[in-house]
């Protein structure tokens, strides 16, 4: 059986809730191997943009949670520099930012800063990005492309529709 098989049966079995949380993830493990990286942003950003899934910016937040250092500082930079010069507006309204502040002329958000940000800031400044600058939902799509291990974070649901996306795209 062939990987584009694979994703189609578990496809039909996650949109009909039968597919296991191992199942979905040893094939999602399968095709974040096997497709070229636009096509796993592509999925990704039709995953963030659906009304099955949950609000990007929760999507956003929640991958945010579960990420490295280093991957919260590169989320963080991308939206920061979406939202331009209403990034300071928008983590002062998130609150509990203060030593980001400082950043917002242009610096870069550290993986150690990056560990003082709440996720729900992140949910705010994400959900701001988004309403400024709608590439962000592709441009994180991609920032995650490059760290398939972590979009695993997005519920069994979402990567059912994430791989049946990629498998439609593959036809």
């Amino acid at each position: 059986m062939s990987i584009l098989d694979n994703l189609r049966d578990l496809a039909r079995q996650a949109a009909s809730g039968n597919a296991s949380t191992a199942d979905v993830h040893d094939v999602f493990d399968q095709v974040a191997k096997e497709v070229p990286q636009g096509s796993l942003a592509d999925g990704i950003a039709h995953t963030f943009n659906s009304d099955q899934t949950p609000p990007f910016e929760q999507m956003v937040s929640s991958l945010f949670g579960q990420s490295s250092p280093e991957q919260k500082a590169g989320i963080l930079n991308q939206l920061i520099r979406s939202l331009g010069p209403q990034a300071t507006q928008a983590l002062a309204a998130a609150g509990g930012l203060g030593a980001l502040q400082g950043l917002l002329g242009g610096g870069n958000v550290t993986p150690q800063q990056a560990q003082e940000v709440p996720p729900q800031a992140v949910e705010t400044v994400a959900h701001q990005a988004a309403r400024k600058d709608p590439t962000i939902v592709d441009k994180a799509a991609g920032f995650y492309a490059q760290h398939p291990d972590l979009v695993k974070g997005i519920g069994v649901a979402a990567l059912g529709l994430l791989m049946s996306r990629i498998s439609a795209s593959r036809r």
